[in-house]
């Protein structure tokens, strides 16, 4: 492959070099799906490919480059996106055989917008049936590797997305997230993800889990890529990303409570960053957030009640198409009487009340991505028990921002499968990408 350098790039460099003329889009887009044909785990990261459509933009694409009337900074870059996001005459069935054969007519409004904007659509990837799992475990369609052990789950929901990307078959991917479907996998492969402010992207034409919780959110290479991403997502052109953050007299929070259940590896790897932060000049305090514990314990009831709500009357109709861990998930939501619902509901909004005079002096909240390491896809397979604890512990730490209701950023540390996450304010993404870009600057090294 004669561009193979390509692959392993930044959306965002890809970028610079279509638009100063050393990248060629259709070579480029090409180069992408020739390494996805080539790959020994593509069918288990890409659910299917769009490659006419690929190169049709491609040639486009090229078109407007050689012309200089790109439509954007991304106008020419090949992405991925979750197989829950609507492609016009594509299946979009969400992971799960339910929805085998559902051929939408339209594409979701995120992906028109990139679309508008020149973003290349190269194909549909895996995710956990119907995204609800934190793991990426699904042996209906296709459970995806890990880039770091491929007898490991790279996490979910958006499974396939961060190993489309961490695989060097996509220069950034599209996913949602509802309690962590975007920055678990991003952490388990080494990624960069953004979960965005419930509300601040459309969900029109996103096969739906709980819409109340329900966001979209890039996962890619850097924190550059992910604000570029976000902002074409938001159906802008162009906003200048202004880098150049100082840490220090940075004022960032540590929630105690999330460090009680932590394996090893992901809380050595967060305590030798939090050190490198405090050492590059950032004010960071300790505290326990009691709101978040309580807001946590909602979860089961608002989660799985709203789950089931959606879902209820497909899953009874054919419960055998289902993965008996996800299905029995779906309908515990049973349980829940109304009441039940509307009480966490009202718990819930006093908790973000507090959760929001708290941190309101800190730039952001620090936690470890996620408390355990990616596990063996045979062991969650063989053991039920063993499939709902680590699911259990995957979600402990991201479901916070989706409960809070605000936008989170998940960052390598340096450690193969392990992130810091930042928590940041509600619709202020691009104060919390800025943020991100600094802690990405002293933790990866950078000049």
């Amino acid at each position: 492959m004669p561009y193979e350098i390509w692959l392993n790039m930044s959306a965002c460099d890809l970028g610079r070099g279509i638009e100063a003329g050393r990248i060629d889009p259709r070579a480029l887009t090409e180069t992408f799906l020739s390494a996805i044909r080539h790959h020994p785990h593509a069918a288990s990261i890409y659910a299917r490919l769009t490659e006419k459509r690929a190169m049709e933009e491609a040639e486009a694409a090229a078109q407007r480059a050689r012309s200089g009337l790109r439509e954007s900074p991304l106008d020419g870059v090949p992405v991925s996106w979750k197989d829950l996001f609507d492609s016009a005459n594509v299946a979009t069935e969400a992971g799960s055989a339910l929805l085998a054969g559902r051929v939408p007519k339209r594409d979701a409004e995120v992906l028109r917008r990139c679309r508008m904007l020149g973003l290349i659509c190269l194909g549909k990837t895996h995710l956990s049936e119907l995204a609800f799992s934190g793991l990426g475990l699904n042996p209906m369609t296709a459970t995806t590797p890990c880039v770091h052990d491929v007898d490991k789950v790279a996490g979910g929901s958006s499974s396939g997305a961060a190993a489309s990307v961490a695989f060097g078959l996509a220069a950034a991917a599209i996913g949602s997230d509802t309690g962590g479907s975007v920055r678990i996998p991003a952490a388990w492969n080494d990624l960069v993800g953004l979960k965005t402010t419930s509300g601040t992207l459309p969900l029109e034409g996103v096969v739906p889990l709980c819409p109340k919780f329900d966001t979209v959110g890039p996962l890619t290479r850097t924190v550059e890529d992910a604000a570029v991403l976000f902002v074409a997502l938001s159906g802008q052109s162009r906003m200048p990303f202004v880098a150049g953050e100082a840490l220090r007299d940075m004022r960032l929070l540590i929630a105690e409570d999330c460090l009680e259940q932590v394996d090893r590896e992901p809380s050595s790897a967060f305590d030798a960053a939090v050190s490198r932060l405090q050492a590059a000049g950032a004010q960071v305090t300790s505290t326990s957030l009691g709101m978040v514990n309580d807001a946590l314990s909602l979860a089961p009831c608002l989660y799985t009640a709203e789950a089931y709500s959606q879902w209820n009357d497909r899953i009874t109709a054919a419960p055998e198409k289902m993965f008996e861990n996800i299905r029995d998930r779906f309908m515990s939501g049973k349980s829940f009487t109304a009441a039940e619902y509307l009480e966490s509901w009202n718990r819930l909004i006093q908790s973000r009340r507090e959760f929001d005079r708290f941190t309101v002096g800190y730039d952001a909240v620090m936690v470890p991505t996620c408390p355990n390491m990616p596990p063996k896809r045979e062991d969650l397979l063989r053991d039920e028990g063993y499939y709902v604890e680590q699911n259990r512990l995957a979600l402990g730490h991201t479901r916070i921002a989706n409960l809070m209701d605000i936008p989170a950023l998940t960052i390598p540390t340096g450690v193969a499968s392990t992130g810091l996450m930042l928590l940041g304010h509600r619709h202020d993404e691009m104060r919390l990408l800025r943020i991100g870009d600094a802690v990405e600057t002293i933790l990866s090294n950078r000049d």
